[in-house]
C-alpha cells in the first residue's frame, strides 16, 4: 500500500506535489469515488482515475548507461542534438537520467522511471560518491591538489571535501591524469574545480557511481541493474527495504 499522490507521481503523470494539488481539487477518483484525502493509501487492486483517465502504473526499470561525449543528459533537445533517451528507444517505459553529465563529459549515468529513487540518490545529504577521471592541462602541484581535497570556492560557495589522486603525468606533453571523487553534483563542478587551481580539464569521464562502474561496457552501451544493485542503492539513502 502506498500514498495516492506517490502512486500518481510514480506513474509518470506529474510530480508528487502537483498530484497533491489535483487530489485536493477533486480531479482524482479511487474505485469510482472522488477523493480529496492526501494520506489515502491504495494498492494494486484499486482503480485510480486522474482527470477521467485510468491510471496504469509502469514497471520500475533501472539502467546503467555509458554515456558518450557529445550527448545531452536529457530526453529531448530543441537543438536536435543526441540525447540519452536515444539509447533506449526499444524500452517502452519512459526513462529519465538520475542527475546529469555535461554534454562534453562521458561516463556512467543512471536511467530510471522511478522518480522517488532518483530524487533520493540526488539529494546532497546522502553524499553518494561519484568518481571522475580528468585529463588536465599542466601538472598540478601537491599543494594545488590539496586545495581540491579541502574544497575550493565556486560561484561564492565552497565545495565539499573531495578525494584526489594524481594517476599519471607527462612533462613533455604538459598534461596529467587525475582521479577525483566527489559527492556533490553542481553544474560542471569538476571542470570548475580544476579551473580554480589553474589546470583546465581537457577530457573528463565519470568512472563510478557509488559501487557501480563501467566494467564490460563501451561508450553508448547499457545494462539493466540487478535487483541486488537496486536494493544496495536504495540502502545507501535509507530508502526502501534493507533486509
Amino acid at each position: 500500500m502506498e500514498r495516492l499522490q506517490k502512486v500518481i507521481a510514480n506513474a509518470g503523470i506529474t510530480s508528487r506535489r502537483k498530484a497533491e494539488v489535483m487530489i485536493e481539487e477533486g480531479k482524482v477518483k479511487v474505485n469510482g469515488k472522488v477523493v480529496r484525502e492526501l494520506g489515502l493509501k491504495v494498492g494494486n487492486s484499486d482503480k485510480i482515475e486522474v482527470n477521467g483517465i485510468e491510471l496504469t502504473q509502469e514497471v520500475k526499470r533501472y539502467f546503467l548507461l555509458y554515456k558518450p561525449r557529445s550527448v545531452m543528459s536529457a530526453v529531448s533537445d530543441d537543438k536536435k542534438r543526441r540525447v540519452v533517451s536515444d539509447f533506449f528507444v526499444d524500452i517502452p517505459e519512459r526513462l529519465y537520467p538520475v542527475g546529469r553529465l555535461d554534454y562534453d563529459t562521458s561516463g556512467l549515468l543512471l536511467m530510471t522511471n522511478d522518480g522517488d529513487f532518483a530524487n533520493q540518490l540526488m539529494h546532497p545529504k546522502y553524499e553518494v560518491e561519484k568518481k571522475y577521471i580528468a585529463r588536465v592541462k599542466g601538472i598540478p602541484s601537491k599543494e594545488a591538489l590539496r586545495k581540491l581535497e579541502n574544497g575550493v570556492m565556486i560561484e561564492g560557495r565552497k565545495t565539499a571535501k573531495a578525494k584526489v589522486r594524481l594517476q599519471t603525468f607527462d612533462k613533455k606533453k604538459e598534461k596529467a591524469i587525475i582521479e577525483i571523487i566527489i559527492h556533490e553534483g553542481r553544474n560542471r563542478q569538476v571542470r570548475k574545480m580544476f579551473d580554480t587551481i589553474g589546470h583546465p580539464v581537457q577530457k573528463l569521464s565519470r568512472e563510478a557511481y557509488a559501487f557501480l562502474d563501467l566494467k564490460g561496457l563501451n561508450a553508448g552501451e547499457r545494462r539493466e541493474l540487478t535487483h541486488h544493485e537496486v536494493k544496495k542503492l536504495k540502502a545507501l539513502t535509507q530508502f526502501g527495504d534493507k533486509k
